[in-house]
């Protein structure tokens, strides 16, 4: 994985702690990460993610005006962005009610700055895999290391959980990949319950690469088994 390609998303932070938001900026800056904002509540957090689009959220539980879980919730209504607690919150059902939001990892404060910047690279590293390459597929090419979609002279964004969908299928060209398989690889290790996001996620896909989305001949779906990538040589 290219390193300055990680160090290139941009990341939100949001927490009330103006100590603590100084303290993890300086930390992410020392490690090479160039493209910080960060927000104190929950309104303002909303209104960061809307207008600058970061790649990864740092949420804490606790917030002036709300909790994090409400903000993970007001975010998916219009991002799939991957999303940390970091959080004083230690009580199992704070850290299940986070995951089962849709969190990408739950981390309790206090912390080890080396295993915050781990656990951050590994959702990185998961949610934007690249390769290098360009895929090309019938009707449009698609450019890992810019998650964007080339079709007919347009360029489509993806997102991050496309991006690994598409990641996820590519890397088993013509080969069918189990619907638990894909879940997993977007959601981590507990993908169980996720079929119908998954499922919103490939129509979203289709929309994007596909000359007719309704009559789709790269991504197929194999009724009942999963599905495949068909990849143009």
């Amino acid at each position: 994985m290219d390193q300055t390609f990680l160090h290139e998303k941009k990341l939100l932070l949001v927490d009330d702690e103006q100590e603590l938001l100084k303290m993890v900026t300086a930390v992410l800056e020392d490690d090479g990460f160039k493209n910080i904002v960060s927000a104190t509540s929950v309104k303002e957090g909303i209104a960061i993610a809307e207008c600058e689009k970061p790649d990864l959220a740092i949420l804490d539980v606790m917030l002036p005006d709300g909790d994090g879980f409400t903000l993970i919730k007001q975010m998916r209504t219009f991002t799939d962005i991957p999303v940390i607690f970091l959080t004083a919150k230690d009580e199992e059902i704070d850290k299940l009610s986070g995951l089962g939001l849709g969190a990408d990892d739950y981390i309790v404060k206090p912390f080890v700055a080396q295993e915050l910047l781990l656990r951050i690279y590994a959702v990185l590293r998961r949610c934007y895999k690249v390769d290098g390459k360009l895929l090309k597929l019938d009707g449009c090419t698609v450019d890992f290391s810019r998650a964007e979609v080339h079709k007919a002279g347009e360029v489509i964004p993806l997102t991050a959980k496309e991006h690994a969908l598409l990641e996820t299928l590519a890397h088993n060209e013509g080969k069918i990949v189990s619907i638990d398989s894909v879940c997993e690889a977007l959601w981590g290790d507990n993908p169980f319950g996720y079929e119908n996001s998954l499922n919103a996620h490939v129509r979203r896909v289709r929309e994007k690469i596909e000359i007719d989305p309704s009559k789709p001949i790269s991504l197929i779906t194999i009724k009942g088994l999963g599905y495949k990538l068909n990849i143009r040589k």
